[in-house]
């Protein structure tokens, strides 16, 4: 349960950013000891995998706090993140897959089970961060975006040191991203009732 409650909270954090679950696992592997990655994980703490993952992480977190091209950027990271998500989830949760030699014993033995749900996980909290971003530029006239941005990086940060340390936490995390979902919709719902009564208005007069 708890190794689910990790991968779960892993693949959640990728999908804010793709590249901060799998640095700080690379980072906590090779220098501490909060996480014993299995065998076929291992790669993750290599010095040029975590060079590459802070390098990433970097054009990441620039390009995803200038309005428009944080548009684009998310974009991109529709495939990056759940892809990051599924790797997060899978090393999280200690399966033995990354990379498949023998596809046949690999679906038989449901080890791309906890990839796939990492998939899922990382692409609706994805979704709804890129559905988010809009409503937020619209709103602020672009000024959110570098705030929103940040407070998304701290977020992925904190759940995955929470997802490795404390990962029943992972619990609230999921509540108040359904709460999240639940004003967001809400939002744009009002936004649009405010677009329809300024168009009748404009009609009227």
């Amino acid at each position: 349960m708890l190794e689910a409650l990790t991968g779960s909270g892993l693949a959640a954090s990728a999908g804010l950013n793709a590249y901060i679950p799998l640095l700080l696992m690379g980072l906590l592997s090779r220098y501490t000891h909060w996480i014993n990655l299995p065998s076929g994980w291992q790669w993750l703490g290599n010095g040029w995998v975590i060079a590459i993952l802070a390098a990433l992480l970097a054009v990441e977190v620039v390009a995803d706090k200038v309005p428009v091209v944080d548009h684009v950027n998310d974009l991109v990271q529709t495939v990056v993140r759940p892809t990051a998500g599924g790797l997060a989830f899978g090393a999280g949760s200690e399966s033995k897959t990354v990379t498949v030699s023998d596809p046949g014993q690999f679906f038989g033995s449901k080890q791309w089970v906890p990839i796939a749900a990492g998939v899922l996980i990382a692409l609706a909290v994805h979704g709804v961060k890129a559905t988010a971003r809009p409503v937020i530029n619209a709103t602020t006239a672009g000024i959110g975006a570098p705030v929103a941005s940040t407070a998304e990086d701290v977020t992925s940060v904190l759940m995955s040191l929470v997802a490795i340390v404390l990962p029943v936490l992972v619990l609230v995390f999921g509540v108040a991203l359904v709460a999240f979902v639940a004003w967001l919709f809400r939002r744009r719902r009002d936004r649009r009732r405010q677009r329809t009564a300024a168009r009748t208005a404009g009609f009227r007069v």
